[in-house]
């Protein structure tokens, strides 16, 4: 042991190795209830998750140890679970299954930036200052998540507000942190562990930990294969890109959004190469069109400041006003009369019982949803083509004529 972990090069011992296991483990132990009861939340099996959790950790420990040699453990993190949830299955509206095979996605690209070395890059050009600031964050959270589940702050009325602290959780956490707090001061070894053992302890009697409402072992692999593989199934894989729609906001949500600790350096960098492939690929195409089409063409060009005159305020006023503004609504009434009448009579005029215009919504509704837009708004485009200043004036008067928008005369009529 003392050669494969190389304890006395490190300045360490296997006693002291085993109570630092022990303690961060009940230290993080709150991992596996707290996981499973924020994923549950989406319609993801409890004791599913729940088992899924306790197998990532045990492997992502073995695998700090065993393989990288270093005294890490991992376990799904607080702030991420709660991204998946609140964020990427409610405010988005993904389904677990799809938001787990997004997670998957994230998991290969990250290990092909690992690989590849280009995830060491990205968190060297952080400053250390940040880094150190990340891990301050994160212990504030954890703490925050702390006071939450005693029960010290709540958000009952919308904002953070005191609690009753006349309870049996508030004083068994501060019996809990007081007896920790004096063990780290007398210097004992293990003062988390003994701690954290002394105030489970210590809760039985006061009521606080129990044991009730629990999910059996055999509860928790019955349900596993509800969770286990189901992103190759058509609800992941099959439901996530069967809207290609969706896609812009689905790599979004895989790059931009979460990408775990260093997901902005890494969003940060794909914007950046964004930007820097349009740049390549308009000096691209100048080379094309210079070898082909602009061949002979000369491309240089001398620039000329003009001579100094003194500013015409008023005429430009004057010449603004006319040459764009009269101009630009010119424009727009010449198309706009012809798109309302057009729209009018497609409103009227029925074939089969369906209208001209919706029928020609639906005819090009499945092109538009290539662009993430409906057959109103892609007709409203192409009638608008002219005068794009319009396009948003006739799919109102579009919405409008096909009952879809409503006029509203007082707010009883919303129910």
């Amino acid at each position: 042991m003392e050669k494969f972990f190389k304890l006395k090069e490190n300045g360490t011992s296997v006693g002291t190795e085993v109570v630092a296991g022990f303690t961060t483990f009940f230290a993080m132990a709150y991992i596996i209830v707290v996981n499973p009861s924020i994923l549950s939340e989406s319609g993801m099996e409890w004791g599913a998750v729940f088992l899924a959790t306790i197998i990532s950790a045990v492997i992502g420990t073995l695998v700090m140890g065993l393989v990288a040699n270093v005294p890490y453990a991992q376990a799904p993190g607080m702030g991420l679970n709660a991204f998946f949830v609140y964020t990427v299955c409610f405010a988005l509206e993904f389904t677990w299954q799809e938001a787990l095979t997004m997670v998957f996605i994230c998991g290969l690209f990250n290990i092909f930036i690992t690989v590849t070395k280009i995830r060491k890059h990205i968190i060297k050009s952080i400053p250390a200052s940040l880094q150190n600031a990340i891990g301050g964050g994160i212990g504030l959270f954890v703490a925050y998540i702390g006071l939450l589940n005693v029960g010290i702050i709540n958000f009952g009325g919308g904002v953070p507000a005191l609690s009753t602290l006349n309870q049996p959780a508030f004083w068994l956490f501060l019996i809990g942190l007081v007896l920790i707090v004096v063990l780290q001061v007398l210097k004992v070894k293990g003062a988390i562990l003994i701690g954290i053992i002394v105030t489970t302890l210590i809760g039985i009697p006061m009521g606080v930990t129990v044991t009730s409402n629990t999910v059996s072992f055999s509860e928790a692999c019955a349900a596993l294969p509800s969770t286990f593989g189901v992103i190759f199934t058509s609800a992941g894989f099959g439901s996530l890109f069967s809207d290609m729609s969706r896609l812009p906001l689905v790599l979004i949500t895989i790059f931009f959004a979460g990408s775990g600790g260093w997901g902005s350096a890494l969003a940060a960098l794909m914007l950046a190469g964004v930007v820097l492939l349009g740049v390549l690929l308009t000096f691209g195409v100048s080379r094309l069109l210079s070898a082909t089409i602009l061949k002979g063409v000369p491309s240089a060009f001398t620039l000329e400041l003009p001579p100094y005159r003194r500013p015409q305020v008023g005429k430009v006023i004057v010449r603004s006003l006319l040459d764009r503004t009269l101009f630009v609504l010119g424009r727009a009434a010449a198309v706009a009369a012809p798109a309302g009448l057009v729209i009018w009579g497609m409103a009227n005029i029925t074939v089969g019982g369906e209208s001209l215009l919706a029928a020609c919504a639906g005819f090009l509704d499945p092109f538009a949803r290539v662009f993430g837009l409906d057959g109103v708004l892609l007709m409203a485009f192409i009638l608008g083509f002219p005068a794009n200043e319009i396009v948003l004036p006739i799919a109102l008067m579009a919405y409008t004529s096909s009952g879809v928008l409503t006029d509203i005369g007082s707010a009883a009529q919303l129910g």
